[in-house]
């Protein structure tokens, strides 16, 4: 086949330079970096002045629903130039949330280290509904509000 490949885990990966163009949306040429948390930075940002800006998962959502639903608000916000400001601020708020609001309803259903060191499996099963419903209230709240 030719070409070269990089090893991956147990993947091996063809090496591939592709340069995308800046008409099509892509300001930012060079391969993305990823941080330590496997996050890529925000392409809005990369190459201004403002610095680099982390996608997190509730900022791709946010943004995503501004654009599909709430065009004149989307636009507002980035003529003005806040919409980085806004996204981020958004993210760290949910990800505050979901910590905050975890922490308390494992503590309200006695979801602690007794339960987890006598039956693990309830305790992954109480915490993944507990994850799941406080993930639906903040969405709710913040993210498609």
């Amino acid at each position: 086949m030719g070409g070269t490949y990089s090893k991956v885990g147990v993947y091996y990966l063809p090496n591939m330079d592709i340069e995308l163009p800046v008409a099509a949306g892509n300001r930012c040429s060079e391969q993305q970096e990823i941080n330590p948390d496997g996050l890529i930075p925000d392409t809005d940002t990369v190459g201004r002045d403002a610095g680099i800006s982390w996608i997190g998962k509730y900022r791709l959502m946010r943004k995503t629903y501004l654009k599909e639903h709430r065009p004149g608000l989307y636009g507002e916000l980035t003529r003005t130039g806040k919409l980085q400001e806004r996204l981020t601020e958004i993210n760290n708020t949910c990800s505050r949330q979901i910590e905050q609001m975890t922490a308390e309803m494992a503590r309200r259903e006695s979801v602690d280290e007794r339960l987890k060191a006598s039956n693990s499996m309830e305790w992954v099963a109480r915490m993944n509904s507990i994850r799941h419903r406080v993930e639906e209230i903040v969405l709710r709240e913040y993210v498609f509000a």
